[in-house]
């Protein structure tokens, strides 16, 4: 299964940055496989208010999430994550990261797609992937 993270589903909507949101749309609509993580669905309803002066409102978000859970496999945390927490913050990951990572470990997710990573390529069995990023 392959994870998106919260700015892929941000930049999907956001016209500021094109070339972000061609990818970011294109990536949304050719995943077969996706996995829509709670905290990442949480985060982007969220997020989504800064969308509003481009005319893209929480219930936009609201209707991504629920046309993504049909989709996509949906992954929720366990109290197992928890056990994870030290040792991924030891590594140097924010809490909210290593509750991400955690999550993508125990749900058997095998791929990551972030912005946010962008010097850790694996963690365990977990790839990590910049999708924005110029090869």
């Amino acid at each position: 299964m392959t994870a998106i993270d919260t700015n892929i589903l941000f930049y999907a909507h956001d016209s500021r940055d094109p070339r972000k949101q061609q990818i970011a749309v294109d990536l949304i609509r050719s995943l077969k496989d996706g996995a829509l993580l709670w905290q990442v669905a949480c985060e982007y309803l969220w997020a989504s208010r800064k969308l509003g002066p481009q005319g893209f409102s929480y219930n936009d978000a609201l209707a991504d999430v629920r046309g993504l859970r049909r989709a996509w496999t949906p992954v929720s945390s366990s109290w197992n994550v928890l056990d994870r927490l030290p040792a991924l913050r030891a590594k140097g990951f924010s809490h909210w990261d290593s509750l991400l990572i955690g999550t993508c470990l125990e749900a058997g997710v095998d791929r990551l797609l972030s912005e946010d990573f962008s010097e850790i390529r694996r963690i365990e069995s977990l790839e990590i992937v910049n999708p924005f990023e110029v090869v």
